[in-house]
């Protein structure tokens, strides 16, 4: 079963897509998912696509509901949903909050049309489309044997022009009347209906395979309609449109100068009826500016009476009258008001506007007066500025009929109409006028006279370059009366207004029209579709998709903007927009053409059946010829007419022509002046026999091969497209299918010149095909014949007798006359190449090759294609079965990986380079490109992850890829060299390798990236069965972040961990390949790569117990999780675990916090896992049993972990005071030497443990000056020294832990004893827990009281409301600077805090110091804040030097994580509204941490980021901890 198809658009908030084109088909599943800018919020999606079982109406939208497959956490994975099945176009729009529209856009669904008795599809690419001019097809009984010549030549459907009656002109698209059929049909006695074409077209369609579609026509009608006589309404007139009277006035004012000229009034003045010089021309615009312009006075209808309104603005201001505020605003500006009826000097002057702008001096009359002055003048420079306009569109107009008079009469490629006269007047009527001859002036006087002046109707034409969104004859627009319209004046533009209540005949008439075409024809074309208005064309498409749900709309649209062609598709839902051939000036342009309407390129990867929805082109309908086009024999040469046919109809989406021109008729067939009647078939007919064509007339049994070609391709899945320009004229198509690699190729020499006239090249290049010719599926060319020279028939439209086509079909290679010689040459094991050598490829001339891949590569091509089932069902076409199945390929993947572990598969998908170069290798690097990311599966995936989608076949990857095997050996070496489980993957990638090898290199990358996408899919599958239930029932996100416990837990060359007691179980072994000795292989956890990744620095205390809760505990590694925590317990020393662990030997004793962290990771262990508290009972070998202990072996000294956790609290109560060993350059080379004094202790009043000093950085905050320059080396940043928050924190949750463990007796021991000054000293745990719990908001928070008595440095508060970030350090004003850090304490020990007081010092760490993906390190507020951290720069700069500012601004990622999950712990004491509110923020700050990771190589987060979330090129690219954490937040949720 082929997997479902489905599409997936993501919405951003205030995205709107109108102008973006997304194409669907029928049986596609779209679904609808968040943004990052839009997850956590309440967002609603509407559409107008119809529910289940009721009827589309356009303006009705209902809500899809959101489905959450995993009901958790985030909204990564949460969609709405829509079947589609039926055609059409829709909407889409969506809101949140109060905002009911935050974005949306259009779909489009495409049609799915049926031919035959059986009623089988039609794919919209196999359509082949003929266009006839429907008068000319004669009475209804002759149809058939004139539109036979359509069958016989291939074609499968028919385009007819209007079959309606029409107007006087006969142009096939003025029609008289749009519910009549054409009485021309009927002959003599007979009287044909709608029914009878129906009957017709069924015929055609079951018997033919033909389907056929017709023209709508909704901008006009014809002047001589009858109805629109009685409903004169429906157009736009002077009664409905007085803004088109000085239009009308200038156009009647013209007609009278046609009649002037015509009648020989001007000729004294050089002016005759004849025109045929620029002399005359010139004469013409004499007349217009000395007679016309100045008698008809064009400005007056703009302008004011000035006298009478100043007389009105008088008594106003002698009546005290005082202007409107209400309507002025206060603004000074005089407002002139348009006269709607457009009378001469009708408009009128805003009297508020006038009493607002111009005030008097006092009441006197000499005050008023001055007034009115001032306002007279201003009035008369109104009326002199409309007096200008007015002259400008004269200008113009003058310039428009100059053109027009140019191009009609003097012009030698115009239509030479002769003299002047009234029917071939100077210029085109705008208007209708439908009464008697009479004088301008009686004209004019009709004009106010409504029962009359309603028939003034204006015609309808283009306008060049005009905004096709625009409706040119409404108000607003001046193109009429600046004669910018190209007018036919045999058809009058039809005025719809806002909707059917505007002009209800019309509407209903328009759209009976409708669904009578739509009962009787399966599609339409939108005529002249740039100018209806989009609200009608709307309208009368939904109502014939009423009536044929599955209509095939097409248009021509003339833009010149693709977005705008957009708004058409997308509103209309227009199926394919007719394009042309004869747009192309050159045989490179017209291949160019064949490659951007549609395919993909040949060897494209297989998209996955759930992918993102990406904008498409329009579908295209491809004409070599439209039926207004010009004849390509007149402009191009008759030899072309065959090979640009030939690359059109390999393009692959709809393709076809115009009746005549396979006749090879040598002129256009004009849809005004064309009588004609087509000929008909007969297959025996002689070349001149007038009236009758077969398969010897012109082109048409080239035409019938390559429209069974075009289908054949398009129905067999020849879906991939290679356009290659040969030489200047020759242009080889080749169309690939990618299930059986089998292709056509099509080589065309092109004739654009005559080659009668023009000297071509007598040598043509010889060309390569890849693979194996099984045959010639055609060669043609056109030649001369003795058959008598073209004359114009006088009744039937004729072609050119004296040419014909000389085509051989399906022929061996040896019996071309074309090619020479096709020599095979061998380009390597897998490249099978035929050298084609041309003998007779004569411009004009075509031949097309059928190509297989040769049987070798056939034959492993589907041997590989077997395999590849496993992972995807589209792989069974073209797939063979293998009786010589290597053993490995007989299980599937899924059994192999399935007995992998974790550990293994951190190998098989990860490892970067410094893990790689460990091992003796490194990541596999791209010449002239780069390095990738991870020697795993996941460095070639992320990178196929960008070119997939895109088909960038041209990209260095895959290019490496066909260059050599290198990256598909590297692949399989890699894992095979490992041994174990990876070995056998190592097998089965080499296995599938053999056969990937021997195949054309062209393909190769398409079938590598299938075969890694499948292992890599299964290798999830496998990873995550492994992992707690709540990473397997998880979102997407969930999972991403889950795979970084994979990336960042692996066991070295060298183990990382010191190994554990030999008495402890479950432990894992290898046996060294040096020594062969038996050794322990506990995964440890890197600290971030690249930079932490392998040897000394991949192991940090801090680190590895930050991150262990989320990576190791929440994904489900829990007996790894106890191997890390028991290692690290055996090298406690000091009471500390060592920061750097340098596998304990080389450890560095350097920090203070670590020793809590990993106590609170025992807490969580023994919280999270089942039995967990079973570990307290695990024994622990002691590596230094005391401080001076050299470290010792495994088993020597071992205790149980409850012991040191005990020694660990004992000690610090103590008093912990040491140097660091071996101090000096020789462990840090920038540490002063007051730095190695380590001292950590615990205040005897407050019970917070404090330490440090300010040479040394005990906590995460460890940045350490380097810079001699800026003399900040030696000198850490962020000393922290004192009692930091954090640390105050972990130790109180690990006392409330221990007091609760003691109770359950599970803990032995319920006091520390120390001694001072020589005495015994016992303090209780629980103690030393309420001396914590009783000072810390004390001592910590800093109140909004300006007299705390608790508060020792009151000078120093700047920001109140929130917690100290330490307590007694010993610069103290670093305890009020504003940190993440208390958000940590918040977390661990919530128990500290005021629900109150946490709430707002939350807030006020939201507002300064969450970032995009992480948070500040420091309030930018302070002083010494810089969010930008650069490591190599070193200047003077103090606080900047040697990245002195690590710590200092830049937004560091872990932190967000205990931000966001206090702010969910107090958020949920606070009430449901709180909670729902903080929920939205968590899922709208993770949303940016899903997409980060979706686009990262590295698939992590980083370390951290520069301000406001800009990418630090100094930070890990990915980060154990910043993992972690963010899991940690959705475990919470």
């Amino acid at each position: 079963m082929t997997p479902k198809q489905i599409r997936v658009m993501v919405l951003n908030d205030m995205e709107k897509l109108d102008r973006t084109l997304f194409r669907l088909e029928q049986g596609f599943e779209l679904q609808f998912r968040l943004g990052p800018t839009l997850q956590g919020k309440h967002v609603h999606v509407y559409t107008n696509y119809p529910a289940e079982g009721e009827l589309f109406e356009r303006h009705k939208f209902h809500a899809l509901d959101w489905i959450n497959p995993t009901g958790r956490q985030d909204d990564s994975d949460k969609f709405c949903t829509l079947d589609l099945k039926i055609s059409g176009s829709y909407q889409y729009y969506f809101g949140h909050g109060d905002k009911e529209k935050s974005g949306g856009g259009y779909i489009v669904v495409d049609p799915v049309l049926r031919v035959g008795a059986d009623n089988h599809i039609l794919p919209l690419d196999c359509i082949s489309i003929q266009t006839y001019l429907s008068k000319c097809l004669g009475p209804l009984d002759e149809w058939l044997d004139r539109l036979r010549v359509t069958k016989e030549a291939g074609y499968n459907m028919i385009h007819f022009t209007p079959l309606q009656t029409l107007g006087e002109s006969r142009s096939c698209y003025s029609l008289a009347d749009q519910l009549e059929l054409n009485p021309d049909f009927s002959p003599p006695g007979q009287a044909y209906n709608w029914t009878d074409v129906g009957n017709l077209v069924e015929k055609m369609k079951n018997e033919w395979n033909m389907l056929c579609i017709t023209d709508v026509v909704y901008n006009h009608t014809a002047a001589n309609s009858k109805w629109i006589e009685k409903h004169p309404e429906c157009g736009y007139n002077l009664v409905n449109s007085p803004h088109l009277k000085p239009a009308w006035v200038l156009d009647r004012a013209l007609w009278h100068v046609t009649c002037a000229i015509a009648d020989g009034k001007y000729k004294d003045r050089g002016l005759p009826a004849l025109i045929e010089d620029h002399q005359h021309l010139h004469a013409i615009r004499g007349v217009l500016w000395q007679d016309v312009f100045p008698k008809i006075k064009l400005w007056e209808f703009f302008q004011v009476k000035v006298e009478p309104a100043v007389d009105q603005f008088r008594a106003l201001l002698q009546s005290g009258a005082k202007p409107d505020r209400s309507k002025t605003n206060g603004k000074q500006q005089l407002k002139i008001i348009q006269d709607p009826q457009y009378r001469r000097f009708g408009n009128t002057v805003d009297m508020d506007s006038a009493l607002e702008t111009f005030v008097p001096h006092g009441s006197s009359p000499g005050a008023i007066e001055d007034c009115c002055n001032w306002l007279r003048r201003r009035l008369d420079e109104l009326n002199n500025e409309q007096f200008h306009e007015i002259k400008h569109h004269q200008e113009q107009a003058t310039n428009c009929i100059d053109g027009t008079v140019s191009y009609e009469r003097l012009a030698d490629h115009g239509p030479k109409l002769g003299p002047v006269t009234r029917k071939h007047p100077l210029v085109t009527r705008y208007f209708t006028f439908p009464f008697k001859e009479a004088t301008l002036e009686q004209d004019l006087e009709l004009m106010n006279q409504p029962e009359k002046s309603c028939h003034f109707l204006a015609h309808n034409g283009w306008v060049m370059a005009d905004d096709p969104l625009r409706n040119f004859a409404e108000p607003g627009s001046n193109v009429y009366i600046r004669r910018e319209l190209i007018c036919w004046g045999d058809s009058v533009k039809l005025r719809y207004g806002n909707g059917p209540e505007d002009c209800p005949y019309l509407w209903a008439h328009m759209q009976k029209y409708t669904e009578i075409t739509a009962k009787h024809f399966v599609g339409v074309r939108l005529d002249n579709c740039h100018s209806t208005p989009l609200h009608v064309a709307e309208t009368m498409l939904a109502a014939a998709r009423a009536v044929r749900p599955n209509l095939y709309v097409i248009a021509e649209l003339f833009t010149g903007s693709e977005l705008i062609d957009n708004v058409f598709v997308n509103r209309l839902g227009i199926t394919s927009l007719i394009r042309e051939a004869m747009s192309a000036g050159d045989s490179h342009e017209e291949g160019r053409l064949v490659y951007r309407y549609g395919g993909e390129p040949v060897g494209a990867f297989l998209q996955p059946s759930l992918r993102p929805l990406v904008p498409s082109i329009a579908h295209a309908m491809f004409l070599d010829v439209t039926h207004d086009n010009e004849c390509p024999i007149q402009i191009r040469s008759v030899y072309d007419s065959l090979p640009s046919s030939a690359i059109v109809s390999m393009a692959c989406c709809a393709t076809g022509s115009t009746r005549g021109y396979d006749e090879l008729v040598p002129h256009q067939i004009s849809v005004v002046s064309e009588e004609r009647f087509y000929s008909k078939w007969n297959p025996q007919a002689k070349p001149s026999s007038p009236g009758e064509v077969n398969l010897q007339s012109g082109i048409i049994a080239g035409k019938l091969a390559i429209n069974r070609l075009h289908q054949e391709l398009a129905a067999k899945g020849f879906n991939q497209v290679f356009v290659d320009q040969v030489d200047e004229d020759i242009v080889a198509v080749t169309r690939h299918c990618p299930s059986t690699h089998q292709s056509v190729v099509a080589v065309c020499r092109t004739a654009f010149k005559n080659p009668k006239h023009h000297r071509y090249a007598d040598e043509v290049p010889p060309m390569c095909i890849p693979g194996k010719i099984e045959e010639v599926v055609l060669e043609a060319r056109t030649v001369e014949r003795q058959a008598g020279s073209y004359k114009k028939d006088e009744r039937s439209i004729n072609g050119m007798p004296e040419y014909t086509v000389e085509i051989k079909e399906h022929i061996q290679l040896k019996d071309s006359k074309v090619v020479r010689q096709a020599g095979v040459t061998s380009r390597g094991r897998s490249e099978y190449v035929q050298e084609i050598v041309f003998e007779q490829l004569t411009p004009g001339s075509i031949i097309a090759f059928r190509v297989s891949l040769d049987p070798k590569s056939q034959e492993l091509v589907g041997v590989l294609r077997n395999h590849l089932i496993q992972f995807n069902p589209l792989y069974k076409a073209g797939s063979l079965s293998d009786p010589n199945t290597p053993d490995i390929l007989k299980s599937t993947l899924t059994q192999i990986m399935s007995k992998m572990t974790l550990a293994d598969m951190n190998i098989l998908l990860f490892r970067c380079d410094e893990e790689e170069k460990e091992e003796g290798g490194g990541c596999y690097n791209i010449p002239g490109w780069t390095a990738l990311k991870y020697g795993g599966l996941q460095g070639l995936l992320s990178v196929m992850a960008d070119i997939r989608p895109k088909n960038d076949l041209g990209h260095p990857f895959c290019d490496n890829l066909r260059q050599g095997d290198w990256m598909i050996d590297y692949v399989s070496n890699r894992l095979m060299s490992r041994g174990g489980t990876l070995a056998e993957v190592g097998q089965w990638f080499q296995a599938m390798f053999t056969y990937l090898k021997h195949i054309p290199r062209y393909l190769i990358p398409c079938y590598f990236d299938a075969i890694l996408v499948g292992a890599y899919t299964t290798a999830l599958d496998a990873t995550f069965k492994q992992m707690s239930s709540f990473v397997q029932n998880g979102s997407s996100f969930v999972k991403l972040l889950a795979l970084g416990s994979v990336q960042m837990c692996g066991v070295g060359r060298v183990p990382a961990l010191p190994p554990l007691s030999p008495a402890l179980t479950d432990v894992p072994y290898r046996v060294n390949e040096i020594t062969k000795q038996k050794e322990q292989c506990c995964v440890s956890l890197a600290a971030g790569l690249p930079h932490f990744s392998a040897g000394i620095f991949r192991c940090w205390g801090r680190d590895t117990f930050i991150a262990l809760r989320g990576l190791m505990l929440v994904t489900g590694r829990h007996l790894e999780a106890r191997n890390i925590i028991l290692a690290f317990a055996g090298t406690l020393r000091h009471g500390l675990i060592p920061n750097l662990l340098g596998e304990g030997v080389g450890a560095r004793f350097n920090c203070r916090d670590a020793v809590w962290w990993w106590l609170q990771c025992i807490q969580d262990y023994c919280t999270m896992v089942p039995n967990g508290n079973d570990i307290l009972q695990c024994p622990v070998s002691r590596m230094y049993p005391t401080d001076d202990s050299k470290p010792l072996t495994p088993g020597t000294v071992d205790q149980l972990l409850y012991e040191v956790i005990h020694e660990a609290m004992e000690r610090h109560m103590q008093g912990i005071e040491f140097r660091e060993r071996n101090a000096g350059p020789q462990i840090d080379r920038n540490m002063r030497d007051e730095g190695f004094n380590i001292v950590a202790k615990v205040n005897p009043d407050t019970g917070f443990v404090y330490g440090g000093n300010r040479f040394n950085c005990g906590t995460w905050m460890d940045k350490m000056g380097e810079s001699e320059k800026a003399r900040n080396k030696g000198i850490p940043a962020t000393p922290r020294d004192g009692s930091a928050v954090e640390i105050v924190g972990l130790c109180k949750s690990t006392l409330r832990w221990l007091v609760e463990l003691h109770k359950q007796g599970l803990f032995p021991y319920n006091t520390v004893t120390i001694h001072k000054d020589g005495k015994q000293l016992s303090v209780s745990y629980e103690e030393w827990d309420r001396k914590i719990q009783g000072n810390f908001e004390k001592m910590f928070y800093v109140s909004h009281d300006p007299n705390d008595p608790n508060e020792k440095h009151p000078e120093l508060v700047h920001k109140r409301g929130i917690y100290k970030d330490s307590y007694g350090a010993s610069s103290p004003w670093c305890d009020y600077q504003l940190r993440p850090n208390f958000t940590i304490a918040m977390v661990v020990a919530p128990e500290l805090f005021t629900v109150e007081r946490a709430w707002e010092a939350l807030n006020v760490t939201e507002e300064k110091l969450l970032g995009p993906l992480g948070m500040k390190t420091l309030d930018p507020d302070d002083m010494v804040y810089c969010g930008v951290y650069d490591n190599s720069l070193d200047n003077d700069n103090y606080n900047l030097a040697r990245g002195f500012n690590y710590h200092q601004g830049p937004e560091w990622l872990w932190p967000i994580g205990y931000f966001l999950r206090a702010k969910i712990y107090f958020a949920k004491k606070l009430g449901k509204d709180t909670y729902d509110k903080t929920v939205y923020l968590v899922k709208n700050a993770l949303s940016r941490h899903y997409v980060h990771m979706e686009r990262s190589s590295w698939k992590g987060l980083p370390e951290l980021t520069n301000e406001n979330g800009q990418f630090c090129p100094f930070s890990c690219e990915t980060q154990a901890w910043s993992l972690a954490a963010v899991l940690e937040v959705l475990h919470d949720l």
